[in-house]
């Protein structure tokens, strides 16, 4: 007896067997039961998610003789067969518009049309696949009998590419009712090969059922037909390593081995994993979308360590350890590089696919390494910056309409990988020099202080209520008290003081030192130096610039470790 493919032995028969299309079959079970079945209809989906099984679906019942009262049809009577196994049906018409796209095909389609079912009672349902093959003069041969059809004709377009109907057929799309078919998840994918497994007397890992749902993509019949390409292999039970094998799926290990490459900058090891998986004969196409995958994971691990993967605890560890190694936004940055070659579609493209995954992995392996502003202030020696210092507001910090650009969050600095031979490189794992022990006082009680401007350092130190993005510029402003007891503040040249010169925010930041001084404040701006002229537009480029100054006035090492070692400043 032939064999016949797992993807149409285990095809659904009825509304009930549909894998996660409910909302396209209960609605469609629901419009038979009750008589409210439309004249046309448009399946968008991608491939091998149910729309042509559904449209089948849709025919049985409305011609089964023994349709049940919700309607659905009872899959054994003559006509459902007929019509589930894809033969000739007199009243159930399915067409390829890949190979009848023309207006001569849709004229005859419509010529056909105009004749009656074969019998009282049923329907003329005509099933067209890859509708948006069709062109638009055959769309317009169509278009009035769609709109208009006779008695007890339907019809159901399948499409993967509903943008192109819109653009060559947008009056079509009013006249039909359009349902959008979903992609199938992992784990439904998983149980529905395991239900085909048990009807089959097989049993399967669940690992090899989870490599064989991923590689699907979201479409069951794509999961059944390599589930009947492993089978065909082991010619019984189903192993992850047999469909590592059929699939030319990139072992996990080789990954982690990816991963300790990266970390520890062994920019010549690239070259020997690429030889290997090249020797080993693995698709680098294939590897390369592995990798993106655990670029993913690993970002979602430095993030969230405690985040639930669909991993092996083995492997869900190894890549939990591997992630530590990494900042997030070093991850960031490796993700979006990588990204870059899939948007560019360079890879499969190129007659050398090898030379581009080198040079990719060989930019991961040599990407600049973050370093926080903190960090680098600690290892030359000086006091870290506080909570509020770098552009970050503290509690209850102002805004304003006026805050365009200013309240930018501080830049971060990108660290060569190796910092040049004749340069020292900076220990950042050191930090400051320990500070004398004092008796510390309760976090929640503040000491007003002596002197206005000690008070001024004390508030900042705090970060309380420090006006978001502007510590930069208020710790390297000037603060003098006037005779009349008014605090005024006279910052560095730059947009920092068109915020600062509005109401809100100096009534902000004198109720917040109202505790550091011991007494209420009333704060003004000082006249600054001439900054840009009135003329000049405040652009993004001068916040990023005056905001620097302000580090640099804070703390004059910064600015020598950024010229010294060729650091880049960072957003």
């Amino acid at each position: 007896m032939a064999h016949t493919a797992l993807a149409r032995k285990y095809r659904p028969k009825s509304f009930a067997d549909v894998t996660t299309q409910e909302h396209v079959s209960e609605t469609l079970r629901r419009a038979i039961s009750t008589g409210r079945v439309g004249h046309a209809y448009l399946f968008c989906g991608p491939r091998g998610v149910g729309k042509t099984t559904l449209a089948r679906v849709l025919a049985m019942a409305l011609n089964c003789p023994d349709r049940t009262a919700e309607g659905e049809p009872c899959g054994e009577c003559e006509s459902c067969t007929r019509i589930w196994g894809g033969h000739t049906a007199l009243d159930v018409v399915e067409i390829d518009a890949a190979s009848n796209r023309g207006v001569d095909d849709a004229r005859d389609l419509r010529e056909r049309a105009m004749y009656a079912p074969s019998a009282d009672g049923r329907h003329k349902i005509y099933i067209v696949d890859e509708a948006h093959m069709l062109t638009r003069e055959a769309w317009n041969a169509l278009l009035k009998i769609i709109e208009e059809p006779p008695p007890r004709v339907i019809f159901v377009f399948a499409t993967t590419e509903p943008q192109k109907i819109q653009q060559s057929a947008a009056p079509i799309l009013s006249r039909c009712q359009r349902f959008d078919f979903r992609r199938i998840g992992i784990m439904d994918i998983v149980s529905r090969l395991g239900v085909v497994l048990e009807h089959e007397g097989m049993k399967a890992s669940p690992d090899a059922l989870r490599l064989i749902a991923r590689k699907a993509d979201g479409g069951m019949r794509d999961a059944l037909s390599l589930l009947d390409q492993v089978i065909a292999l082991t010619g019984g039970d189903v192993e992850a390593d047999a469909v590592r094998r059929v699939l030319g799926l990139v072992e996990e290990e080789r990954y982690v081995e990816l991963l300790d490459i990266l970390s520890g900058e062994q920019h010549a090891e690239v070259f020997g994993l690429v030889e290997r998986l090249v020797d080993e004969g693995y698709d680098l196409v294939e590897f390369y979308h592995g990798l993106l995958d655990v670029l993913r994971t690993v970002l979602r691990l430095r993030l969230s360590p405690d985040a639930e993967l669909d991993l092996p605890p083995e492997l869900h560890d190894q890549f939990a350890e591997r992630a530590a190694r990494f900042e997030a936004e070093d991850l960031v940055r490796m993700l979006a590089a990588a990204a870059e070659l899939e948007a560019q579609g360079s890879l499969r493209r190129s007659p050398n696919p090898r030379v581009l995954i080198e040079m990719l992995l060989l930019r991961l392996s040599y990407i600049d390494r973050t370093v926080a502003i903190e960090e680098l202030i600690s290892a030359l020696g000086g006091a870290p910056l506080s909570s509020g210092s770098a552009g970050a507001g503290g509690e209850g910090g102002a805004g304003g309409p006026g805050a365009r650009g200013a309240g930018a969050s501080a830049p971060t600095l990108s660290q060569p990988s190796r910092a040049p031979a004749d340069q020292p490189a900076l220990d950042l794992a050191k930090g400051p020099p320990a500070a004398p022990s004092a008796t510390e006082e309760p976090a929640n009680v503040i000491t007003p202080a002596s002197g206005v401007a000690e008070a001024w350092v004390q508030w900042l130190d705090a970060g309380r209520r420090v006006p978001k993005g502007l510590s930069a510029f208020l710790r390297s402003a000037h603060v003098v008290e006037l005779p009349d007891g008014t605090l005024e503040v006279t910052p560095l040249p730059g947009p920092a003081s068109e915020r600062l010169g509005q109401p809100a925010v100096l009534r902000e930041i004198g109720s917040a030192l109202e505790p550091h001084l011991g007494r209420p404040a009333s704060v003004v701006l000082g006249e600054p130096s001439p900054g840009p002229s009135n003329g000049e537009r405040l652009t993004e480029e001068i916040v990023r610039e005056d905001t620097l100054k302000a580090l640099f006035h804070q703390e004059p090492r910064l600015e020598r470790a950024v010229e010294e070692l060729d650091l880049e400043l960072m957003d």
